[in-house]
């Protein structure tokens, strides 16, 4: 009895020391700007076999802890539409193969010059071309880039990549002693039970998954539903590893089979929380796998595979994006994420060693040598934010002003730049409208505005977009200290042009207003103070006295904010000195 006890107080010690190595090191590393990817895997290795030794296995953690890529997959699958998935064809089976193919060969001439045979070369190359697709999704979504062309492509590639894990093992188990006497008749069985598992995952999602859904929708079962969520990921991930293809694949093709059904937000909520968990274990697990004592033992050859196949990898990356008329820009940004091995690798190495094809020894190294590109990845990332160039945005199709005439000027034509525009509009003012952001000109162009490109903080762009003629100069740029800029700019250069503009908050309204504008609205204030209104309406308020509540809560807001400025404070203290002059009201 009380040795269970003690085995299931050791099993705590070990959940809660997985959770607080989480808890203490994340956040740590985000605050340092380090991210989440490398707090996690140095947390791993201070608990694991080779810091406080809280954890001996490692792997087991890790086959566990795969299931967070599985899950993580199925959720950008969610996100991906079939017709969305089709028209990037071109993209994985185009730019994908480029980049695979033209890695492959030269990583394996890496091999060969580290003193590897061909086959062993060959396996260790491959291995390396598989990126980590958990780390450059958390990468990607940590950047707020997963959803921009760039970062499609990104996902393209790695789509790819997971496809290319099937071909490869065929390869290994060619490649390895006897291998070339597998007959033929055994790889078309193979080739059939795959295309076999991909076909009925794709029927039991087109005409099963949703009806089932439905079925447990109608009997209102909350911890039903989110099973259901999880037999779904799981369940396809294992049709697929049993097909002979990756589970994140079967993951993937799931997310995107109930990507347009309607129960497609409930099934990302369910599987969320799973997914953030277990990913979170997963970088955990890799960096409690780091072996230190296979690196002790041949760190030179490790710190040399590192060094040449991240250094190779990345100038094959860049080449091919500068091929295929990626910018420098995206280039370099694409090398720095994807230069890394991957969760892949250590399938096809652990294949080759099962197969015969590498030693144990050879296994650790080049597992060991995975892991470290891994944990090296984002500082790689913070180095190319820090040093790379800033993307320059493509300016195809969008024209520049010059010697415009409007009775208006707006700058900025964002979503409140739009909805700012459209009084003017229908009341028939000629507007001239400036953005800086070539992705917003090209959207409100397909709804019929005229934009031009323009960076309203430089004095010669307000001048071509006609600010010295403009009966009224409109801010609704959503950064602070850009807004205030121009401001300045515009009451310096065109001080008897108005100057009207939106402030994200009291702080930015107050600079605003000290910069010379002459009315500034605070984005959340009309909207907050409109609920608040309807709020006092619901619980029972009658409407006159609605009305004079919100009065008086617009006059005291409006006082605090002129007290709050500096000629507002000047006016505060002539009133309490007994002055007769009153604080300019400022709206806001």
């Amino acid at each position: 009895m009380a040795a269970e006890a003690s085995g299931a107080a050791s099993e705590l010690v070990q959940v809660v020391s997985l959770l607080a190595a989480g808890v203490i090191a994340v956040p740590l590393f985000k605050r340092l700007g380090l991210g989440s990817v490398l707090g996690y895997l140095l947390a791993g290795l201070a608990i694991g076999p080779f810091g406080l030794r809280l954890f001996t296995d490692a792997h087991a953690i890790l086959h566990v802890a795969e299931l967070g890529v599985v899950m993580f997959l199925f959720i950008i699958g969610l996100e991906m539409e079939p017709s969305r998935l089709w028209g990037m064809r071109r993209a994985i089976f185009g730019l994908g193969l480029a980049q695979v193919g033209a890695c492959i060969a030269a990583l394996t001439g890496v091999g060969l010059a580290l003193g590897f045979s061909l086959p062993v070369a060959f396996v260790a190359g491959t291995g390396f071309v598989l990126t980590s697709t958990a780390i450059v999704m958390q990468l990607l979504e940590e950047r707020g880039a997963l959803s921009t062309p760039k970062g499609q492509r990104i996902v393209a590639i790695l789509l790819l990549e997971d496809l290319a894990i099937v071909p490869l093992l065929a390869a290994v188990a060619l490649l390895a002693p006897g291998g070339a006497e597998t007959s033929g008749w055994d790889r078309v069985i193979a080739i059939a039970i795959a295309l076999a598992s991909l076909a009925a995952l794709v029927a039991a999602g087109r005409w099963l998954l949703n009806p089932l859904f439905r079925l447990l929708a109608a009997a209102k079962a909350r911890e039903v539903m989110t099973a259901a969520a999880l037999l779904v990921v799981l369940g396809s991930a294992l049709a697929m590893q049993l097909g002979g293809l990756s589970m994140a694949m079967g993951a993937f093709l799931a997310g995107v089979l109930l990507s347009e059904s309607s129960f497609r937000h409930q099934l990302e909520a369910d599987i969320e929380p799973f997914r953030g968990i277990l990913l979170g274990l997963f970088f955990l697990g890799v960096g409690m796998s780091l072996d230190l004592t296979v690196i002790a033992a041949s760190w030179g050859l490790i710190l040399a595979s590192v060094a040449a196949y991240m250094t190779v990898k990345s100038l094959v990356i860049y080449a091919v994006a500068r091929s295929l008329r990626a910018s420098h820009a995206e280039g370099l940004e694409r090398a720095a994420l994807m230069a890394q091995g991957g969760e892949f690798a250590f399938v096809l190495y652990a294949a080759a060693a099962h197969a015969g094809l590498i030693d144990t020894t050879t296994n650790a190294v080049l597992t060991a040598t995975v892991i470290l590109s891994m944990a090296l990845t984002p500082l790689m990332v913070i180095a190319f934010d820090r040093l790379g160039p800033k993307a320059v945005p493509s300016l195809d199709g969008v024209e520049a002003p010059e010697d415009l005439v409007g009775s208006a000027l707006i700058v900025g034509f964002g979503r409140f730049g739009q909805i700012a525009s459209q009084p003017l509009l229908s009341r028939g003012c000629s507007v001239s409208i400036i953005d800086s952001n070539p992705e917003n000109i090209r959207l409100a162009e397909g709804f019929g505005f005229k934009v031009y490109y323009g960076d309203g903080a430089r004095l010669d762009i307000l001048r071509a977009a006609g600010a010295a003629t403009a009966r009224a100069i409109l801010i609704c740029i959503d950064e602070p200290e850009t807004a205030r800029r121009i401001a300045e700019i515009a009451k310096a250069e065109f001080p008897l042009v108005p100057v009207l503009a939106r402030a994200r908050d009291r702080e930015h309204a107050i600079a605003l207003i000290e910069a010379g504008v002459a009315y500034q609205i605070r984005e959340t204030l009309a909207s907050a103070l409109s609920l608040g209104e309807r709020a006092l309406l619901t619980v029972g308020a009658d409407p006159e006295a609605a009305d004079d509540i919100m009065a008086e809560v617009r006059r005291r807001d409006a006082e605090r904010l002129d007290l709050e400025t500096v000629g507002g404070l000047h006016a505060g203290l002539d009133l309490i000195h007994g002055n007769a002059a009153a604080p300019a009201h400022r709206a806001g």
